[in-house]
């Protein structure tokens, strides 16, 4: 339950389109396994985005896990993976026993250096796994360009970046596959669930296997190992109502963005997510990124926020810098010194749909 004194960093956008399509779902008990309603979320979505076809999970770490599973890697294959990121990034290749060749970020974009990307492919290099950070799209012109030079697999991980276009392609519909999530803070919820779009029908049909524990004919007749990632007929019902919405959506996640930069142009040190030629940034988060010019700590700020009831989170940690993965064999040893400074420097502000303009100025204020 969200508190009304306390301005939370997201808070999802449920009406009562969405409860009324939960309620039906459940009248018709169509709730779970092969359900008719699962069926028409995944065509729809195929629909937004521009691929054949749309395998509806149960996160979207399933549904990255799934999409590098299909890759089929050896210990020795090296995947090229975004630094900034979420930690399920990264798990996705650890869990499928890969090699992670962390990418350090661009300064100005934030998503991972290209130039970087291109130098560190080697021998061993087998797959490519980009992040859209904040729903940012990255140049993907140049990275299918560099990807078809090489012969690598690309599988995008769009898990922030539903609706963002690059040059009016939907992100989402370039790789090989691509991995959403729809957890409570994306810009379509069904709570927790996850979908990848693809548009090869083998891997669909592989796919469909996997998240489903293989059941085939005779039904118990299990002939590979598989898995039980499905998402459930309550969640597709609330997605296909969410989905109706998206791009009014995105039109007021845009228009937060707008004022934030317009408050907070020329604030010495401080930089906002912005949007560049050919692309469509969604701002799932509006980013704040702090330089030596900027007058106070992150540290300071965040706890400025704090003491006036307002959220704020840090950028992703860096996926070399994590813990677990410090001394892991199959973790390449990379030099990531951008992605470090957007941990210790970034953060995202408030950005629901239901921000007011108040709101906005209040934060903007702190920031100034």
């Amino acid at each position: 339950m969200f508190n009304s004194s306390y301005l939370s960093v997201f808070e999802p956008e449920i009406d009562e389109e969405d409860i009324k399509s939960l309620v039906e779902c459940l009248k018709k008990k169509d709730i779970s396994g092969n359900s008719q309603i699962i069926k028409k979320f995944e065509q729809n979505f195929s629909e937004y985005i521009g691929t054949k076809y749309s395998i509806a999970v149960s996160s979207g770490t399933a549904a990255l896990f799934l999409a590098v599973k299909l890759c089929n890697l050896a210990k020795s294959d090296e995947i090229l993976v975004s630094n900034t990121t979420n930690i399920a990034t990264a798990l996705a290749i650890y869990h499928n026993l890969g090699t992670i060749v962390p990418i350090d970020a661009n300064i100005d974009t934030w998503n991972l250096d290209l130039n970087i990307l291109e130098q560190s492919i080697t021998k061993k290099t087998k797959l490519i796994l980009p992040v859209h950070f904040l729903g940012k799209p990255i140049d993907m012109d140049r990275l299918m360009w560099i990807a078809k030079k090489n012969n690598l697999t690309v599988i995008e991980d769009a898990a922030e970046a539903h609706g963002a276009t690059w040059k009016e392609k939907k992100i989402g519909s370039f790789g090989l596959m691509s991995c959403f999530s729809f957890y409570a803070n994306k810009t379509i919820t069904t709570g927790e669930g996850g979908m990848i779009c693809t548009n090869n029908k083998k891997l669909r049909d592989k796919l469909f296997l996997l998240r489903n524990l293989a059941f085939q004919k005779p039904r118990f007749y299990h002939r590979i190992a598989a898995y039980n990632f499905r998402m459930s007929g309550m969640q597709a019902a609330l997605g296909i109502s969410q989905l109706k919405k998206i791009e009014k959506f995105i039109e007021v996640k845009k228009k937060i963005a707008k004022k934030y930069q317009n408050i907070l142009k020329g604030v010495p040190g401080l930089k906002v997510a912005s949007e560049d030629v050919y692309e469509k940034n969604v701002y799932w988060m509006i980013g704040i990124l702090l330089n030596n010019n900027y007058k106070k700590n992150k540290k300071y700020i965040i706890n400025k926020f704090r003491s006036r009831a307002i959220e704020t989170r840090d950028f992703f940690y860096p996926i070399n810098k994590q813990p677990f993965l410090i001394k892991e064999k199959r973790v390449k040893k990379m030099h990531c010194p951008v992605s470090l400074n957007l941990w210790k420097n970034g953060f995202y502000v408030p950005s629901s749909l239901n921000l007011t303009n108040k709101q906005i100025e209040k934060v903007c204020k702190i920031l100034k």
